[in-house]
């Protein structure tokens, strides 16, 4: 089966390049990050402490989440918006330090890999959930262009956000994803590394399609 993984940080790029590569090459699609903000909404909604670790494992257990181009649902509900603040990701990136919480969803993110094939990504695909992966690649963009990114994406979406403040959580979520103890950003041994802080989406796409 074609696999390709595509690790980055927070605004590289990733997630429109992985979803334009499946629709492409008519692949199955995971966004794996998308796992870690599902999860931080549901423990807010049910208070449940990041530290509760019975509880979160038992909430992946239960959790049946499905991903299509356009729409990320938990248990049939549309989450799709609602994963996407900053509040969210902030959450999201404090449980992905868990080593619990990411032995627990190893198997639900590997379910994804099925005929014909996967582009999955996020940030320990190339490393940790795929290491088989032949076709490797790591994002990567300046943290001006990544903040500028994320602004237009929440101003879209009717967030009320600033750039300064989008700056200082980019690089505070830097921090935790690179110096965390479990599954680090980093790009895999065999990862082509593209900065895509000045090219087009269809750029990268175009780079990655003549590179696998």
């Amino acid at each position: 089966m074609n696999l390709i993984t595509i690790d980055g940080p927070a605004g590289s790029g990733k997630g429109t390049i992985a979803k334009q590569l499946s629709e492409v090459l008519k692949l199955n699609y995971l966004d794996s990050g998308a796992i870690y903000r599902i999860l931080g909404l549901h423990l807010i909604e049910n208070n449940i402490p990041i530290d509760n670790e019975d509880l979160i494992k038992k909430s992946i257990e239960k959790a049946n989440i499905q991903f299509s181009r356009h729409k990320i649902s938990l248990n049939n509900r549309d989450v799709t918006d609602e994963i996407r603040t900053e509040s969210i990701a902030k959450i999201a990136s404090l449980i992905a330090a868990n080593k619990t919480v990411r032995e627990g969803i190893l198997d639900l993110q590997r379910s994804f890999l099925k005929k014909p094939g996967l582009v999955a990504e996020g940030r320990d695909m190339g490393t940790v959930v795929f290491p088989e992966a032949k076709n490797k690649f790591f994002l990567t963009a300046s943290v001006q262009e990544r903040a500028d990114r994320r602004y237009k994406q929440l101003i879209s979406k009717g967030f009320d956000v600033s750039i300064a403040d989008l700056v200082v959580e980019i690089q505070e979520r830097d921090f935790r994803d690179i110096n965390r103890s479990i599954s680090p950003l980093v790009p895999a041994a065999n990862a082509v590394i593209i900065d895509t802080t000045k090219l087009s989406p269809s750029q990268v796409v175009e780079f990655i399609l003549g590179n696998i």
